[in-house]
């Protein structure tokens, strides 16, 4: 791979971030418990060890540092370029350290980059679905959470985060202290894409799907959006998927092979 993009050297090294990451989590978790009302649901699903994949719905920006300040290890994070540029969010984000990607910009070298940071054994956090919604409702999301999935064979840890949209922040400045709820799914593998009777760029797409519906699975339904489809459940049992409580893609869908 190459390397000439400075955003993107190996080996990955958080370096000093290592000593500054621990009081910022303790400081914003006071912070965001003082303001909000937490409940988080699913610790035990986190791995002990090893990389993974965490995948959460993107409402507002208020996921992101929620969901670091309550996950019980470190994580490394995925955020856009054009944060690093508000005044407001870029000195945080830039204490703390994130894997930048150009907002709606395919990026190849970020997917690989991504991948190789797995590999080393970083587990790392990313919102598939690119930017932020706004209001309850998810978005299709991006292929190249399959790609890195694939890639990295790593496992994939799915959460919904529900109460985070914008009404929310200034519920809290009135000192409100609203809802905030992270449901932590149990770690899955996506099926190979070579499993799936349809070209590959397809299959990237259907991989994605599959994934998302796991997001949906633990989120109210008026949070589940383009993934709000309890339809096809044969497609998820033979993926192997928890049926009990994940919605399965449409029946029109073509199963992958076995």
């Amino acid at each position: 791979m190459k390397t000439e993009d400075p955003r993107y050297r190996l080996p990955y090294n958080i370096g000093w971030r290592r000593w500054i990451r621990p009081p910022l989590k303790v400081v914003f978790r006071g912070l965001f418990h003082a303001l909000f009302r937490f409940t988080v649901e699913g610790r035990e699903n986190v791995p002990r060890a090893g990389s993974y994949l965490v995948i959460y719905n993107h409402v507002s920006f208020l996921d992101p540092p929620f969901l670091l300040a309550e996950w019980p290890t470190w994580l490394e994070a995925v955020a856009a370029s054009d944060v690093l540029r508000r005044p407001a969010q870029a000195p945080l984000v830039w204490l703390y350290g994130v894997i930048p990607v150009d907002r709606g910009k395919p990026d190849r070298r970020f997917l690989d980059y991504v991948v190789a940071v797995l590999h080393e054994g970083y587990p790392i956090a990313f919102a598939p679905e690119g930017t932020r919604s706004h209001t309850p409702g998810m978005r299709r999301a991006w292929t190249g959470l399959a790609y890195i999935a694939d890639r990295a064979g790593v496992p994939i840890v799915p959460v919904g985060m529900a109460g985070t949209e914008d009404e929310a922040v200034h519920r809290a400045l009135r000192l409100q202290r609203p809802p905030v709820h992270i449901r932590i799914g149990k770690p899955f593998r996506l099926p190979p894409l070579e499993a799936w009777p349809v070209p590959r760029k397809q299959a990237r797409r259907l991989n994605t799907d599959l994934a998302m519906y796991r997001v949906a699975a633990l989120l109210p339904p008026p949070y589940r959006g383009v993934y709000d489809d309890s339809k096809g459940m044969e497609i998820a049992q033979a993926l192997g998927l928890d049926t009990t409580a994940v919605p399965a893609p449409p029946s029109a869908i073509p199963l992958p092979s076995s």
